[in-house]
């Protein structure tokens, strides 16, 4: 079912992996590398958002809140409402840091900073 904006309210973890993500200037700044779901709660915790490195080296991963999301068909991408510059201050971690303690640490360091930024 769409919701109010058109967007669908159920997507497959699967097409969103790899969609790349913009700020609201159409300026490329990472990609989906997860989604970190909260199996207690039956939803998305955030998205793994992947930011610089080269093949896969000194690349950031960042856990933004799903709702900041917003899909936008003229960019075949993800758009969130920070600039680059916002997201290479936010809390980054790596892939194992993402999922210690059920996930709560990055999720409430992540949120706290976009919530701020």
């Amino acid at each position: 079912m769409p919701t109010n904006s058109g967007h669908t309210t159920a997507i497959r973890a699967s097409r969103v992996i790899g969609t790349n993500v913009y700020n609201t200037g159409g300026e490329k700044i990472g990609e989906i590398e997860d989604v970190m779901l909260d199996k207690a709660a039956d939803g998305i915790m955030f998205a793994v958002v992947g930011f610089g490195g080269f093949l896969g080296i000194g690349e950031k991963y960042h856990a933004v809140p799903w709702s900041m999301l917003d899909y936008d068909t003229n960019n075949d991408g993800y758009v969130v409402p920070f600039t680059r510059s916002q997201l290479e201050q936010a809390p980054a971690h790596t892939i194992k840091e993402l999922s210690e303690n059920d996930g709560r640490k990055a999720r409430d360091l992540s949120f706290s900073y976009f919530k701020a930024a």
